[in-house]
């Protein structure tokens, strides 16, 4: 016996749930009841993953020691009976002639129980019975009361624009009461079909719920694997092909520019009208710490123009000044939303550019015939571990990514379609029990009859990881209505770690009950009563209350699987939504290539923008170096000598705008001279001379023989 597996799987999930978090997460800007719902959800989610494969194999042990504790019971009854005249009694009362013969049977039924025990290996895993019936217990109870409640509330919270904590209970619980009344009346149509059957009792109505939500995550769960299990290994494959995967990325970002303006034009509409709103709220309005909450989630430009406005103490008390506090809730969630869009499409776009440039990194340095890799941006990957540079330098990269990574990639390809196609053969025989069809169970047993325990909870946590991966490749993928995204390096909001800590709480649990079913572990779905069942089996019941569902759903739904992995294979989707007017990459047709064309010039475009951005702190850089850091920030306070040389004192006749227009620092040439940072800086400082208002002005500027006048110095923007 020993828990050391358990504790170390336990530990690990919990290291695992806070690394995905802080990763995708922004723990320092989130709410914390956020985070720790968060935690919790996708904690208790992977738990179910890593340690259902220690059920499975004590299961197994379990079995192996009913196997043969009945065999031995068996051959003792029955020696028992050969050597003794009472047949009758034996065989009518076999406990009552037991008692009387206590000292003969129960030694001999002893010591056969002793003999199974000691002829089953018992696995190094192995825990007590009652350890993993409480720990499942606790584990799916709160995951659901999670996903059903408090996270849909958390989320309808987040994003309501009340002001006042019941006000956003309240909206949240209209919003939720809208959502769950289609959950309802098909609980109420399966209660009301039950109740007309069967006695309905306490323990039969927790079964009817978990039946509903379990019959809800196998339907999404049938849905993601169709085109996960397809896609999955097709985005592997593709990754091997550079020119696809750049054309793609170059129709991604086109289709993104689009939805990336029209994000930032909502976004401007909704704080033009939140600026229009403020000059109306006045510091004496009764709703001015309101409009301050909305500010606090707008950008700082708005803040700062609507700042003076706000302290201006005039009493504006006119009817049509009056506002109201719903309007200012309508606007207030205007401004959550809208921020979030765009928000979400700013990090998606840069995203997108990283990739475009990666893979143009790429294709450039296919063409190098020196076979060391150059990146264009030296300020990533491994620049930024200078040690890590040092064992894999340009040479070592040139190859991996060039020439070895594409190979790599379609191996994985071409492991993962084997996998993929044993998963769909599986899920549309597992139901079969003789033969055993199904490939995973084949598996299993031959593991099971070596009692190789090792490695059925290794298969077993491989299987139920590349199901959940490719489940959730596909929600991700999606990203559901486009509303939702992950998003590495702290840029997933609040509502989308909501939305994946939902999903995950979810789909897990139908999945663990489908893999126990493609492993023959589950009685009810083969039709047999003598296999031990795991305890997770116990606590999730096997959804046979209404006999629709236990004797048809959820065995043959499964087999959609290979419907849905036929029309993903070919396409078929994507090109009834194209042919919808939602364009689609698809390869073959002009409006394709013309996004393609489309995003090219914007990458270029973008990268031009890096370029001058990285030469302008490179410029700043050298500056700073050259003389000193107060030198390079305009903040800083001129020394007394650089101030008096700057000052130009202002004219009687000169306005604001003309006072404005000076006030800019002008450029010492004499001083760029001097230091001879400028090329030609010599004649440019012989040529400048000091006015009496303490400016300058160039002689090269005076009408002169050699010179018109009002003509500037040659080369004077040669650096721009």
């Amino acid at each position: 016996m020993s828990a050391g597996p358990l504790v170390v799987e336990i530990i690990f999930t919990c290291a695992l749930a806070a690394f995905l978090l802080h990763r995708y997460g922004d723990l320092k800007k989130q709410h914390l009841l956020i985070t720790i719902c968060c935690f919790i959800s996708w904690y208790f989610s992977l738990m179910i993953i890593f340690i259902l494969p220690l059920d499975v194999s004590l299961t197994f042990y379990r079995q192996c020691v009913s196997d043969h504790t009945t065999k031995s019971t068996t051959v003792a009854y029955t020696t028992l009976v050969t050597n003794s005249s009472h047949l009758y009694n034996i065989t009518t009362n076999p406990q009552a002639y037991v008692n009387n013969n206590e000292v003969a049977s129960s030694q001999k039924v002893s010591e056969y129980v002793d003999h199974a025990n000691n002829s089953c290996e018992q696995p190094a895993s192995y825990i007590p019975d009652q350890v993993l019936p409480i720990l499942w217990r606790i584990i799916y109870w709160t995951s659901q009361v999670l996903t059903w409640l408090i996270m849909p509330m958390m989320q309808s919270y987040a994003k309501t624009g009340d002001f006042t904590v019941l006000g956003k209970i309240k909206s949240a619980l209209i919003e939720n009461a809208i959502f769950y009344g289609t959950y309802l009346l098909i609980f109420g149509i399966c209660l009301i079909y039950v109740a007309a059957h069967v006695t309905i009792d306490g323990e039969k109505l927790k079964i009817i719920g978990v039946t509903a939500s379990n019959t809800w995550g196998l339907f999404v769960l049938v849905l993601m694997l169709g085109y996960g299990l397809v896609d999955v290994p097709r985005s592997l494959w593709n990754k091997s092909k550079k020119g696809y995967t750049l054309s793609n990325t170059y129709f991604k970002i086109a289709k993104l520019s689009t939805e990336k303006t029209e994000a930032e034009e909502a976004l401007e509409d909704v704080l033009e009208e939140t600026r229009r709103t403020a000059e109306k709220i006045r510091y004496n309005h009764p709703l001015r710490k309101h409009m301050d909450t909305i500010l606090t989630k707008c950008p700082e430009s708005t803040r700062q123009s609507v700042r003076g406005k706000n302290d201006d103490f005039e009493d504006f008390n006119q009817p049509q000044d009056i506002l109201c506090e719903s309007t200012l809730v309508k606007l207030h969630k205007k401004v959550i939303r809208r921020s979030q869009i765009q928000r979400r499409t700013s990090i998606l776009w840069a995203n997108l550019i990283n990739n475009a440039l990666e893979w143009e990194d790429i294709d450039a340095n296919m063409q190098n015939s020196e076979r060391k890799y150059r990146h264009s941006d030296l300020t990533k990957g491994v620049y930024y571990f200078p040690w890590i540079r040092k064992i894999y330098n340009p040479a070592i990269e040139w190859y991996w990514i060039c020439l070895v990574r594409p190979y790599v990639y379609m191996v994985g390809a071409g492991v993962l379609t084997i996998v993929s196609f044993m998963v769909v053969w599986s899920e549309c025989l597992f139901f079969i029990k003789e033969p055993v069809l199904s490939l995973f169970a084949v598996f299993i047993n031959l593991a099971r009859e070596n009692y190789d325990y090792v490695y059925i909870e290794l298969a077993s946590v491989l299987t139920i990881a590349y199901l959940c991966f490719c489940a959730y490749f596909s929600v991700f993928k999606i990203r559901v209505l486009n509303l939702y995204y992950i998003a590495p390096h702290h840029q997933t909001n609040e509502h989308s770690l909501i939305f994946i800590g939902m999903m995950l709480c979810r789909l897990t649990p139908p999945m663990c009950l489908n893999f126990l079913g493609l492993i023959h572990l589950d009685s009810h779905i083969i039709q047999d009563k003598k296999i031990e069942e795991t305890s997770y089996t116990r606590i999730m019941g096997h959804m046979d209350v209404i006999a629709i569902i236990s004797n048809g759903f959820n065995i043959y739904f499964p087999i959609l699987i290979v419907l849905l992995c036929i029309c993903t294979y070919f396409h078929l989707g994507n090109r009834i939504l194209s042919a919808m007017g939602f364009q689609q990459f698809i390869g073959d047709d002009d409006m394709t290539q013309e996004l393609i064309n489309e995003g090219k010039e914007l990458v270029a475009r973008e990268k031009r923008k890096m370029e001058r951005k990285n030469d302008a702190e490179a410029r700043r850089k050298t500056w700073t170096e050259r003389f000193g850091e107060a030198s390079s920030n305009k903040d800083v306070p001129l020394s007394a000598e650089r101030r008096e040389r700057y000052t130009v004192p202002r004219s009687p006749d000169e306005d604001d705008r003309s006072e404005l227009l000076r006030s800019i620092e002008p450029v010492d040439f004499r001083e760029d001279a001097e230091d001879g940072l400028y090329a030609g800086g010599q004649n440019y400082g012989r040529g400048m001379n000091r006015n009496e208002n303490g400016g300058y002005q160039s002689r090269l500027s005076r009408p002169t023989s050699s010179r018109p006048s009002g003509r500037a110095p040659k080369g004077i923007f040669d650096d721009v």
